[in-house]
């Protein structure tokens, strides 16, 4: 496939402008990452006060699946507001995905309980999800899209990390904020009102996002591609006709990115609880210990994914994920404190290096006239099946097997499965994303 080019990406750039589009771009995706770690953290919570008790591992259960379902509306999210960023702008449809992820979050933190109104309760729960899935699908790849098109050229891993710092942070802050409220009331407390606080936090939240990504101008690879003369394009049909391939090859490697990430972020600390018979107190300080290890990498690897090119970096996360997750799932089940933390960290490294090469693929790998739509329905599409799905998944192995380790080998085979699909694509790293095939 011959390439032509817009005008090239800046190799240097207002720093300035940068860093408003990163704080920008972050606040959003923080606001998105940080009610599904809520959710995760308050996993236990939540299913004793959404759901009908009797049997607390069917709770569990239940509570994983209205997780899942939340996802099922993801790729039309992703879709639909992919479109509109092709069409429209990336800073427009930002704006609008920051806002209704706020304010579904914030619904959830006024719902009432089972206890008030018996089986709507979960139903409206599922509802909120679903809205949450819907508006978060059109949010992390334009957030990724938006920041990498305003980074320069030789320097996208580098500066597109920070997205994956806010995913991560966002993730420390809640299980801060749940040990905090852990510590300061007592079980009636927390399952009268206390829980109700971390979703409440994003009306706020999502507010000073908005703020932000509306002060911002359009990326300047949309701004090139908009004064272009072109006609009217259908950018699903062109992603699917054009880069059906691409798509296939970069959703298998995503499969481990999501997988992983959600394994770490949001089943481990339930896994601590469950498994090893942690205290929650000490599962979600292992897990914060390891979150604010994860954000302090992403930047590294960024650097050494712009040093060694994209290909390597694929290579050295699907090792490092299959070398590690058997040992850090047996010390996150030991029911300790450092032996616990230390067996997130391992499961951690192979995540981040995932998630930051993931973040600066899904741009590069597609031209700027689809890029929203096809790196949204991409990533959105492996995080549906496998992310969305990853507690509850692991959740039913154990029951189903009696082998505590299940979770274990699941990841390591969704890791060789990536690296299949991950080798399989072109070597991006050096690519202009003003770039579009012929």
């Amino acid at each position: 496939m011959s390439v032509t080019t817009y005008p090239q990406q800046a190799t240097h750039v207002d720093l300035g402008i940068l860093r408003k589009v990163i704080a920008a771009s972050a606040i959003g995706n923080f606001v998105e990452w940080f009610d599904f770690a809520v959710y995760g953290f308050l996993a236990v919570t939540i299913a004793a006060l959404f759901f009908p008790q009797g049997d607390p591992a069917l709770a569990l259960l239940q509570t994983f699946a209205v997780f899942a379902v939340s996802f099922a509306l993801r790729p039309l999210g992703g879709i639909v507001f992919g479109i509109l960023g092709d069409r429209i702008g990336r800073k427009r449809v930002l704006s609008i995905t920051v806002l209704l992820m706020a304010g579904a979050t914030t619904l959830i933190g006024l719902l009432p309980t089972y206890a008030s109104i018996g089986l709507l309760a979960p139903l409206l729960l599922a509802l909120a999800r679903c809205l949450q899935g819907f508006s978060a699908g059109g949010e992390y790849a334009g957030a990724c899209a938006f920041v990498m098109e305003h980074a320069p050229t030789e320097q996208k891993a580098r500066y597109g990390s920070f997205v994956p710092v806010s995913t991560f942070a966002a993730f420390a802050c809640a299980a801060g904020l749940v040990f905090g409220l852990g510590v300061w009331l007592d079980e009636t407390q927390m399952q009268a009102w206390g829980w109700r606080v971390p979703f409440l936090i994003a009306a706020p939240l999502g507010l000073v996002g908005l703020y932000m990504r509306l002060r911002l101008d359009e990326s300047p690879a949309f701004q090139a591609l908009a004064a272009q003369a072109h006609p009217d394009h259908s950018p699903l049909r062109e992603t699917l006709r054009e880069h059906g391939a691409t798509v296939l090859c970069l959703s298998a490697f995503i499969s481990a990115t999501a997988l992983s990430f959600y394994m770490f972020t949001t089943y481990l600390t339930t896994y601590m609880q469950v498994v090893g018979g942690a205290a929650r107190p000490t599962a979600l300080l292992a897990s914060l210990a390891a979150l604010l290890f994860a954000a302090l990498l992403c930047p590294f690897v960024g650097r050494y994914s712009d040093r060694v090119g994209r290909r390597r970096t694929i290579l050295t996360a699907g090792v490092a994920l299959i070398v590690a997750v058997y040992p850090a799932f047996t010390l996150a089940a030991s029911g300790t404190l450092w032996a616990s933390a230390i067996g997130a960290m391992l499961l951690a490294v192979g995540a981040v290096i995932c998630g930051v090469v993931t973040a600066v693929l899904l741009s590069e790998q597609f031209p700027t006239r689809v890029r929203y739509t096809a790196s949204a329905f991409t990533y959105n599409l492996a995080y549906t099946v496998f992310g969305g799905t990853a507690p509850l998944v692991a959740t039913w192995l154990i029951e189903a097997t009696g082998n505590r380790m299940a979770p274990a080998f699941y990841l390591i085979a969704i890791a060789l499965l990536a690296l299949a699909g991950g080798l399989a694509l072109p070597e991006s790293s050096k690519r202009s994303l003003n770039y579009r095939p012929d």
